[in-house]
């Protein structure tokens, strides 16, 4: 164990009120891909570039090609817990965490056990029909050979937050409520340039940041920075 894997596992010990804040880094090692590293979506080619793909006016122009992309690309639903997951969870049932806040959308927070869990990007698993906002599960989405549709002929839209999206104003007032609470904030496996979810971290008032990324972060002044896996450290304490 590294000195600041053994700080980071004396700052948790010593903490009541842990709020973890994430990102695409977190699910790699369940094997996710993420948007930005090398051999993330950004790197791969397509037709149109993910980031055009995943917005909210090509979804409405293009839905076709949208969910294509979309069931070939974002839904992992083999993917399984890692020991970031894992260990979040149990700090949870510990009482020792308040929230984790997630920019993720696969659900694995959730399935790992964690109940207190604030997704800014919605998630895959939930699904609404867009004319009588009837629920669906990822199944209709899975199983449908081209743009799904419920019963009612209406198109069922993931529950996630495209580009040109707003985020759900609900979930970012709690996401700040529990930052400003907390008396330790980790971020992991996140490069905060994703905003406004990243705008969150300058609602911290502690003195125990911690960073855990594969790359340090410019611009955010971490008290503790840990470049590995967030899975590997996680697994440590």
């Amino acid at each position: 164990m590294t000195e600041a894997v053994a700080t980071l596992r004396q700052w948790v010990e010593e903490s009541h009120a842990i709020v973890f804040f994430g990102g695409a880094g977190v699910s790699t090692e369940s094997g996710i891909p993420d948007f930005r590293s090398t051999d993330g979506l950004y790197h791969q080619q397509y037709a149109y570039p993910p980031e055009t793909i995943l917005s909210h006016s090509f979804y409405r122009q293009n839905p076709r090609e949208f969910y294509r992309f979309y069931r070939n690309k974002m839904l992992y639903l083999g993917a399984q817990p890692n020991a970031a997951h894992k260990k979040l969870a149990e700090w949870e049932a510990q009482g020792k965490l308040l929230a984790v806040i997630t920019q993720n959308i696969d659900g694995l927070h959730q399935l790992a056990g964690s109940r207190n869990v604030l997704e800014l990007h919605g998630s895959v698993l939930r699904n609404h029909c867009e004319r009588c906002g009837a629920a669906y599960g990822v199944a209709a989405v899975v199983k449908s050979e081209d743009v799904p549709r419920c019963s009612c002929g209406g198109v069922i839209k993931p529950d996630v937050v495209l580009y040109e999206e707003g985020l759900d104003e609900d979930v970012l007032t709690r996401s700040v409520s529990a930052i400003r609470q907390a008396d330790m904030l980790i971020i992991g496996g996140t490069s905060l340039t994703v905003y406004p979810a990243a705008g969150l971290v300058r609602y911290y008032r502690g003195s125990r940041l911690a960073v855990i990324n594969k790359t340090a972060l410019s611009g955010t002044e971490a008290d503790l920075t840990i470049c590995a896996p967030i899975g590997e450290v996680m697994a440590q304490l």
